[in-house]
């Protein structure tokens, strides 16, 4: 009798959804975090802010690659993962 072992199938790495914060985009695009923070002020980059008091900026992954699309930085260049 022959038995045909069959591997598992890969795990695929989750969907990150998760959204950034303004230090993960500073870092992906090699700018300091007060460039980040210029962007979304003047309006280029949509965040939103969590938190209570001053509370700190996130930004939807999808916003990130709209920003990144409308300026033509192709994202496999980042030093970090969509």
């Amino acid at each position: 009798m022959h038995v045909e072992l069959i591997s598992p199938a890969p795990e695929q790495a989750p969907e990150r959804t998760e959204p950034l914060r303004v230090k993960d985009i500073a870092t992906a695009l090699r700018v300091s975090t007060d460039s980040v923070y210029a962007e979304i002020k003047a309006g280029r980059l949509v965040s939103y802010r969590v938190g209570v008091g001053r509370g700190t900026h996130r930004v939807a992954r999808t916003a990130f690659a709209q920003y990144l699309a409308d300026r033509g930085i192709p994202a496999s260049e980042l030093a970090v993962t969509l």
